[in-house]
């Protein structure tokens, strides 16, 4: 607190704020209903996949395979441990808002300015603002001088905007963007000027309040692949009991001792318990998180990978996003000659002076980014002897009618006013320079011809004028100065390297770009021609708020380019798109952006430049900022779902001949094939076959030349299901058949069972091979590098020839010894089975494709 009393605006007494404070309360988020990991982890152990587990787990251990029983529980608490971090995460978005919209304030009360904590202003109060200051509450300007503000957190607008105080006690504060209005915003910083505001709004009645009111009631959209493969298990499990209960009824009538029955039911049933399914959702989309971490992609819901992978619309915020979030000077213009950033050869002694009172009419410590822009280019200016030097004597601020910033220079410190060697420059708004300048009516059209042209290629244009002080008193007004034109400056926010392809390989792989900026149509039409978005009509905020629902639904269709968009408005949008049944992905990185983040299927957030709210908001964060990155995210979502298919093809086609080589022997009479050592043999080929060596099988091809799959179409569609339930009935009838014929030649009973069994074997290894690729060859199957599935496999075949060659496993399996032709009878089965399905993948592939 200071002892020194503000002229103008004695503020609140410390009584009256203090009375509304606890009226209205602080200036803050309400605190969110936070759910508790307790509570999120009942939520959890809700879902029927990982239910399915822990029950599977339970019985096995009930059985006495504490094996299998640990390895169950594992998984299940895997998922649940990375399900119970993920979500805890995302209950701090709104925290997030509410340490954004209450920094430190400096406030008038009783006529004197107290320094106070963001959450105790009120509204009322006077609030002083000066550069770097965060703006604690939205307020109506009453008192500033030059004083700009970067709401770009709100809107999206890549410029400072000016700010002009306020004409009477009703004078409206207006929405957050564009210039001269006298409203300040929460969470906007002041990057020039000063300036004393009342405040309007606190807490949840402000703009960013709003925009967390908004993100309570926004749902995060569920993962569709976890409800499709919910109704998989669900079938699938209902099978598998199914199979247990006949299984367990035709022991009991044909055999005897319904005790035995019951394991022998068991024992099958947990055969057919499809427990792999909920293990190879956690598997790979654990993996897929590491995958893209190693992307600089942080993965916050792991199942937005896969959908990512299947989004159809690709809605992108410009600031930040498709640009670095930064001006820059990219064009310099002197008597109709044109200068470009970067043609060094172009650059002599008129553009070295543009360029240098450019900067000298910037401020000498910049917050505003144009001025930064303007000192970014000091080497430029040093390698042609143009380095500005001196003390500043005097700067004249914008003026609402005048648009205009002049800064008089002395050569050393303490240089009088009026002294000649003074270095006056101006720069500001093309018109307010012509009219210093004194310009004629012909050289002024034809400025504004050029200042058009630039404006029309997405540059913010500035002139840029200089004067000599003459040794008399500097004039209390800069139109008093005899000004000299020196020529236009072009900025612009660049576009992020890289970007360019990006949006040309999302729309070779038929994902839709769409620009949503609050910036004006001009600039963001510019950027999304640099950027390849496709650029018809651009719909601007305010026609689009004139339409209805169905309306946007129809123009979102269509449009590609929205500008000057509030962020309610990019909500609209996103909730119109997803209406006409798109999968939509959205970047961003501001607050502005966090509603229409967390609405989207898949939210995606610049880690870098974005804020907390965003990256709480979304699913995936982007860490370095980097556009590309999204394009890797979307090769691995499509990669993890085209290896989801496969697993669970396999998964389907590799329980059918388990299931009837089960029930075979039942029926006709014979021997039994499988006891619980067999059934944890094949365990020990099928869990880490589709859980583990499908995750880690490469892309296809053309996987980024597909168009994105239908939102409705289900990971097991009946062609896949067809393709897998053709596979295992093939498999049984082969294996099946050498069993039944082994058994009526007479061959022993431990002879058969090895010959059945290890026929299995290679029929199940032949299903990997075949479900390895859908598009590529045989070749290309057997000869595709994947370490783990050759690990897999050199255990297996070990183990099973163990099985058969050493006395003491085949005792343990109860297998008899296997001649050459009996082994060669194994091979063959393997070979047919493979070459079968080869023959017969194409035929499949025409008629899914149909």
């Amino acid at each position: 607190m200071t002892a020194v009393a503000h002229r103008d605006h004695p503020g609140l007494s410390v009584a009256e704020a203090a009375a509304r404070l606890a009226a209205e309360g602080a200036n803050e988020l309400p605190s969110p209903d936070r759910r508790t990991p307790l509570r999120i982890a009942i939520e959890v152990l809700r879902e029927p996949m990982l239910a399915l587990l822990l029950c599977g787990g339970v019985i096995y251990m009930a059985l006495g395979d504490i094996q299998e029983a640990i390895i169950l529980l594992v998984f299940a608490m895997l998922s649940i441990g990375i399900t119970i971090v993920q979500e805890t995460r995302t209950e701090r978005v709104l925290e997030a808002l509410r340490d954004l919209s209450s920094p430190r304030a400096l406030v008038i009360r009783d006529g004197q300015r107290r320094r106070i904590a963001g959450r105790e202003v009120v509204r009322g109060d006077a609030v002083v603002l000066a550069e770097g200051d965060r703006v604690p509450a939205d307020a109506i300007l009453r008192r500033g001088s030059d004083l700009q503000c970067d709401e770009s957190l709100l809107t999206g607008e890549s410029v400072p905007v000016r700010k002009l105080a306020a004409v009477g006690p009703e004078a409206s504060a207006g929405r957050p963007g564009g210039d001269d209005l006298p409203g300040v915003f929460a969470g906007s910083l002041v990057v020039r000027g000063s300036g004393v505001a009342e405040v309007t709004a606190t807490g949840p009645r402000s703009e960013i309040g709003k925009i967390g009111q908004s993100l309570r009631s926004i749902d995060t959209e569920p993962p569709r692949l976890r409800k499709q493969t919910r109704d998989v298990v669900r079938i699938a499990a209902i099978g598998g009991a199914l199979v247990s209960v006949i299984a367990m009824v035709l022991y009991g009538l044909l055999r005897g001792g319904w005790l035995q029955a019951l394991l022998n039911g068991i024992t099958i049933g947990m055969s057919m318990l499809p427990e792999e399914i909920p293990v190879v959702l956690t598997v790979f989309m654990a993996m897929g998180a590491w995958r893209i971490s190693r992307a600089r992609v942080l993965t916050r819901r792991a199942s937005a990978i896969e959908s990512l992978g299947s989004a159809t619309v690709l809605c992108t915020d410009k600031t930040g996003t498709l640009t670095e979030n930064r001006m820059t000077i990219a064009e310099l213009r002197v008597g109709g000659r044109r200068l470009r950033a970067g043609d060094e050869d172009g650059w002599d002694g008129d553009f070295a002076e543009l360029l240098t009172h450019g900067r000298l009419a910037s401020a000498p410590r910049p917050f505003d980014p144009m001025d930064v822009a303007f000192h970014a280019f000091v080497p430029a200016a040093e390698e042609a002897g143009s380095e500005p030097l001196g003390v500043l004597v005097r700067a004249y601020g914008l003026r609402p009618d005048l648009l205009a910033v002049t800064n008089v220079w002395g050569a050393d410190e303490g240089a009088p006013e009026d002294a000649d060697e003074l270095t006056v420059a101006a720069k500001g708004a093309p018109e307010a320079i012509f009219t210093l300048c004194g310009l004629a009516a012909a050289e002024v059209a034809g400025l504004r011809a050029q200042v058009d042209e630039m404006a029309a290629a997405g540059l913010r244009v500035l002139g840029v004028a200089k004067a000599a002080a003459g040794g008399a008193p500097l004039p209390d007004s800069q139109r008093d100065f005899s000004f000299f034109f020196l020529g236009l400056v072009g900025l612009a926010d660049p576009l992020r390297a890289g970007v360019t392809a990006a949006v040309r390989e999302c729309r070779s792989a038929g994902i839709r770009v769409v620009m949503i900026t609050g910036d004006y149509p001009a600039t963001a039409e510019a950027i999304a021609q640099q950027a390849g978005v496709q650029v018809g009509a651009t719909m601007t905020g305010d026609e689009l708020a004139n339409l209805d629902d169905a309306g946007l639904r129809a123009a979102v269709r269509e449009i590609s380019v929205f500008a000057r968009i509030m962020p309610e408005q990019k909500l609209r949008i996103v909730n119109a798109l997803k209406a006409n049944g798109e999968i939509v992905a959205m970047t961003g990185d501001g607050v502005n952006d966090a509603p229409s983040l967390k609405a989207a299927h898949i939210g995606i957030a610049m880690g870098g430049r974005g804020t907390d709210v965003a990256r709480e908001a979304s699913a995936i964060v982007l860490l370095d900022d980097d556009f590309t990155s999204i394009v890797a995210a979307v090769r691995l979502g499509r990669r993890i779902y085209d290896n989801i298919r496969k697993a669970m093809g396999f998964i389907i086609a590799v329980h059918v001949p388990i299931a009837g080589l089960a029930l075979l022997p039942l029926v006709l009479g014979l021997p039994i094939i499988f006891s619980p050592i067999h059934i944890a043999f094949l365990e020990m080929v099928i869990d880490p076959v589709c859980s583990i060596a499908f995750e880690a099988e490469r892309e296809e091809r053309d996987l980024m030349m597909r168009l994105p799959r239908s939102p409705e179409a289900s990971v097991l569609n009946r062609a896949l299901l067809a393709w897998s339930l053709l596979q295992g009935v093939l498999a049984f009838a082969l294996v099946g058949g050498i069993f039944v014929l082994a058994t009526w030649r007479g061959m022993a009973e431990p002879d058969v069972r090895a010959l059945a069994f290890s026929a299995l074997v290679l029929v199940i290894f032949g299903l990997i091979l075949v479900n390895r690729t859908y598009s590529a060859s045989l070749r290309s199957a057997v000869t595709r590098r994947n370490g783990v599935l050759g690990l897999i496999s050199a255990i297996v075949f070990g183990v099973l020839a163990a099985s058969l060659a050493v006395p003491a496993a085949r005792t343990l399996f109860k297998f008899g010894p296997l001649h050459p032709s009996d082994l060669a009878i194994v091979l063959a089965t393997g070979a047919v089975f493979v070459l079968v399905l080869e023959l017969l993948k194409p035929i499949w592939r025409s008629l899914s494709a149909t």
